[in-house]
């Protein structure tokens, strides 16, 4: 036999040790990935604003916060993913039957936000479901208790009561709920069209009110008015009489002291003084003349200069008689 022969007859031999060399191979490459797993499973990230737990075959051990961490592969395992921050859950629209058999529809807002990962975990199945349903539970509660109208004027109301009852009906789940918003409260629309038509009517009712109050409130100042220059009136006139009553009082306190003094002219034989008298009387005469309507032509009496003469002894009797007082108050 040649060499050929012998190759042909030693090839078969050699195949244990290339089945044995690729096997390895595949040892090594599944040990790889092994370890790969095994560090993947031992070394976890948490992010910030979440929580997770560690389960240990399968139960709760501890909670990781925040950042790098290294657990047992194998034996412990991530269990839940819960989420930190504040969250918000979105309470879709519902029927609610009002305490006077009104139907209106009525949706809402909560804001809540977990404080015990492993109770928010392992204390409730589905925590968003189960408070969604606690909240619509508690607005038909809520709002069932009132009128149509309290419904409508009271949210904040309705808003703290619920906020009340869901925020301890939660307490055990490990979450604070820190508001609930009712977004809209829609009546049907005949209650609508109804309520519009009550709102004008009172506002006409309003208006005519307030504008009868204001023709009210004018004729009571017109007579007010009125009063008020009716009694500015007769003070008016009270003090223009009080006037004309003094100014006739002083003049006949003139004229008294004017015929005291003739008197007393006459008395001591001052024959002027008697011109006074008559000198008054051809003056009254003289003014009667003068407005009689009937009389066109006045005709005076040839003693004119008489007259005259009297009204200067008038004059020299009003001055001595002021030289008199003047001398008299000196003397005193």
């Amino acid at each position: 036999m040649g060499e050929k022969g012998r190759r042909e007859i030693d090839w078969p031999y050699n195949r244990p040790s290339l089945a044995s060399g690729c096997s390895m191979n595949l040892v090594i490459i599944a040990l790889l990935f092994f370890a790969l797993m095994l560090l993947y499973k031992a070394v976890r990230i948490v992010p910030q604003g979440f929580q997770w737990t560690v389960e240990t075959f399968g139960k709760y051990t501890k909670t990781l916060q925040p950042g790098i961490h290294f657990l047992v592969p194998i034996m412990m395992d991530i269990g839940r993913k819960v989420n930190m921050m504040e969250q918000v859950l979105e309470i879709p629209s519902q029927d609610v039957i009002t305490k006077d058999n009104a139907v209106v529809k009525v949706d809402g807002v909560v804001f809540f936000q977990v404080l015990d990962a492993a109770k928010a975990a392992y204390e409730v199945s589905n925590l968003e479901q189960a408070s969604i349903a606690l909240v619509m539970t508690n607005i038909r509660t809520a709002i069932g208790s009132m009128d149509l109208d309290e419904s409508l004027s009271k949210r904040d109301e309705i808003n703290a009561k619920l906020l009340n009852v869901v925020d301890q009906a939660t307490h055990p789940w490990g979450i604070k709920v820190n508001r609930i918003e009712l977004k809209d409260i829609q009546p049907p629309r005949d209650l609508i069209d109804s309520m519009a038509r009550q709102m004008k009517a009172e506002r006409e009712k309003r208006a005519n009110i307030l504008e009868a109050e204001g023709l009210r409130q004018a004729e009571i100042l017109r007579a007010e008015g009125e009063k008020q220059g009716a009694i500015l009136q007769a003070e008016g006139k009270k003090e223009a009489a009080f006037r004309e009553a003094e100014a006739r009082e002083r003049l006949a306190q003139a004229e008294a002291k004017a015929t005291e003094l003739v008197s007393t002219a006459i008395s001591q034989g001052d024959v002027q003084a008697i011109n006074y008298f008559v000198a008054q009387k051809y003056v009254e005469a003289l003014g009667k003349f003068a407005e009689s309507p009937n009389q066109k032509l006045m005709i005076l009496p040839t003693e004119v200069t008489g007259v005259m003469g009297s009204i200067a002894g008038i004059a020299e009797l009003a001055k001595a008689s002021l030289d008199r007082s003047s001398a008299s108050e000196k003397a005193k």
